[in-house]
C-alpha cells in the first residue's frame, strides 16, 4: 500500500520542520489517538463477549500455520510511580503474583485449546505493570506454560519490561536463560528532584548496570522510556537526562509525553500541578530533545519513537514495511495478537478483545470456563480500509492512492472526498503534499502525523457532526497523548 518514503531516511532532521512545528503545534495539535490500533480502544463495546472472541479464535486457526503475535500482562508492581497510568496492582504480597501465575497459565492453556496446534509466536512481549516483580519461578512457570502451548521462535523478537531497581545482574542472566532477546526499561528522568515529585527514584548507576548486563549477554536490543512534561522539568534539566541516556547509546528510545489527568488517574493527584512545565517549555523540552537525539545519530521514527540506523525500526522505515500495534511502532505488526492477562488486549481476525480489567473478574470469568473478554470490536470492511490508510501514513509516511483501490475495490476520490478536503488545508500549513496519485507525509507532518491520521478517522468524523454533551471525566472520546500503557 506505500512504498519507502525519501522523507524518512536518514538521521537527520530538517531544522525548518522543527522551527515550523513551534509556530503550528499549539495552533493545530491537540488531543487525538495514538492509532496503536484503529478503531481505538475508546471505540470497544461489551456486546462481543467471549463468543465473539471465540469466532474469532475459530477464524486464526484456519490461517495456521501463520505465526502469532503474544501480549502478557503483569500487573504487579511493588511501588506507585505518580505519574502512571498503566493498570496494575500495588502490593509487596508474592501470595497474589503466584495465584495470577496460575490463571495466566489457565487462559493459556483455554485459547491455545481453541486455536487446534501449537502455533509458532514470532514477537512477544511481556508489559505491566512490571513483569520483573514476578519471582524467578514465577517467571520460569510463566515461560514453561507458554512454550508449552506456543512455539516461541528463536529468530522473534521476545521483549519484556524491566524496572532498574528491581533487577538484579542473577536476573538478567533468568531473561536471558528463559528466552527473551529484548528489553525496554523505565527511565523517564534522572533528575533528582523530578523523580522525588514522581515517587520514582533511580539512579543512573542502577540503569547503566542493566544496560551493561545487557549487552554483555547478548540482548538484541535495548529500548528506554523518557517522559517530558513531569513536575520541576525544564528544557535544560531534561536536555542533562538525554545527554546522560545517550551516554548508554539504546537500540530504540521512547520519548512519552505526560498528560495531567487527576480527575482520571488517582495517582496523580500526588503530583502539584503547579510545578509541571508550561506549555511553551514543554513544548521547547521536545524539539530540544528531537534535535539533540538526532543529531546524535538516531532516526525519528514518528510519534515518540527513535532509534538508531542499523536498528530493526530504522531498516523498517526505511524499507517501506514499518507497522503499528499495541506496543507502538513494531517490525512484526502483521500478525494476529493473542492478548493474555488482566486488561490484555488482543487482536485477532479482524476482532478486538479486551480481558477483564479486574483480578476478580478475571479470576471468576476462568473459573466458569470462559474466557475473560469484557469488550470488543467486530471490524468492518471500512475499518479495515481506514486501519490500512492510517497505519501507510503514520509508520512510512506515504499513501500509494492506486494500490488501496486496487485492494479495496473503491475509487478514492469519491469515497474520501470530505477528507481529501481535510487534506488540502493540512497541506496548506505544509503537512502534506497530495497529487491525484500519492499522499505524502512532510518532514513537518511527520513530527504532527496524529494529526493527519485523524482526517481518516471516521469515529471521529462522527462525533464532531453530531452535538456533543459535557463529557464525562473518563469517557474516552478522546485520548490524550499519554502513556496508558503498551496495551491500550
Amino acid at each position: 500500500m506505500s512504498a519507502p518514503n525519501p522523507d524518512v531516511a536518514g538521521t537527520a532532521f530538517d531544522r525548518r520542520a522543527l522551527a515550523d512545528f513551534r509556530s503550528l503545534a499549539g495552533r493545530i495539535d491537540g488531543n487525538g489517538p495514538r492509532y496503536t490500533s484503529y478503531p481505538t480502544a475508546d471505540r470497544f463495546h461489551n456486546e462481543i463477549g467471549d463468543a465473539g472472541y471465540l469466532r474469532a479464535l475459530q477464524d486464526c486457526r484456519a490461517n495456521a500455520p501463520a505465526p502469532l503475535s503474544l501480549y502478557l500482562h503483569i500487573p504487579f508492581c511493588e511501588n506507585i510511580c505518580y505519574y502512571c497510568g498503566c493498570n496494575k496492582i500495588i502490593t509487596k504480597d508474592h501470595s497474589r503474583s503466584a495465584q495470577y501465575v496460575d490463571y495466566l497459565a489457565r487462559e493459556m492453556a483455554m485459547v491455545a485449546g481453541r486455536l487446534g496446534q501449537r502455533r509458532a509466536v514470532m514477537q512477544s512481549h511481556w508489559g505491566g505493570g512490571t513483569p520483573t516483580f514476578l519471582d524467578p519461578d514465577e517467571m520460569r512457570r510463566v515461560m514453561a506454560a507458554l512454550r508449552e502451548h506456543f512455539d516461541l521462535l528463536p529468530e522473534g523478537e521476545h521483549s519484556i519490561e524491566i524496572d532498574p531497581r528491581r533487577v538484579t545482574d542473577a536476573r538478567m542472566d533468568l531473561l536471558a536463560e528463559l528466552g527473551f532477546n529484548r528489553i525496554s526499561l523505565g527511565v523517564q528522568d534522572f533528575d533528582p528532584e523530578v523523580q522525588q515529585a514522581v515517587h520514582r527514584v533511580q539512579s543512573y548507576e542502577e540503569t547503566r548496570n542493566i544496560v551493561l548486563a545487557a549487552r554483555r549477554l547478548g540482548f538484541q536490543s535495548v529500548s528506554v522510556d523518557l517522559i517530558y512534561g513531569l513536575p520541576h522539568q525544564t528544557t535544560a534539566r531534561f536536555a542533562a537526562t538525554v545527554d546522560r541516556v545517550l551516554d548508554l547509546r539504546p537500540d530504540r528510545l521512547s520519548v512519552y509525553s505526560y498528560a495531567h489527568l487527576p480527575h482520571v488517574f488517582k495517582p496523580q493527584r500526588r503530583i502539584d500541578a503547579a510545578t509541571l512545565p508550561p506549555a511553551a517549555e514543554k513544548l521547547d523540552i521536545l524539539v530540544s530533545t528531537i534535535e539533540r537525539l538526532t543529531a546524535a545519530g538516531y532516526v525519528y521514527i514518528g510519534m515518540d519513537h527513535f532509534a538508531l540506523p542499523d536498528d530493526d525500526l530504522a531498516v523498517a522505515q526505511r524499507e517501506g514495511w514499518l507497522q503499528r500495534n499495541f506496543q507502538g511502532y513494531a517490525t512484526h505488526a502483521g500478525y494476529d495478537q493473542i492478548g493474555l492477562g488482566v486488561s490484555a488486549i488482543g487482536a485477532v481476525a479482524g476482532h478486538y478483545v479486551q480481558n477483564a480489567r479486574t483480578t476478580d473478574a478475571y479470576y471468576a470469568a476462568l473459573d466458569a470456563g470462559r474466557l475473560p473478554i469484557v469488550r470488543g470490536l467486530e471490524m468492518t470492511a471500512d475499518d479495515h480500509l481506514r486501519k490500512a490508510i492510517i497505519g501507510a501514513l503514520m509508520c512510512n509516511g506515504t499513501l500509494d492512492i492506486a494500490m488501496v483501490e486496487a485492494e479495496h475495490g473503491i475509487d478514492f476520490a469519491s469515497t474520501f472526498a470530505a477528507e481529501l478536503a481535510d487534506l488540502d488545508t493540512l497541506a496548506a500549513d505544509h503537512l502534506v503534499r497530495r497529487t491525484p496519485e500519492r499522499i505524502e507525509i512532510t518532514p513537518l507532518g511527520r513530527l504532527l502525523v496524529r494529526r493527519v491520521a485523524m482526517v481518516f478517522d471516521r469515529y471521529l468524523r462522527e462525533d464532531a457532526a453530531r452535538p456533543q454533551p459535557a463529557p464525562a471525566a473518563n469517557d474516552g472520546k478522546v485520548i490524550p497523548l499519554v502513556r496508558y500503557s503498551r496495551v491500550v
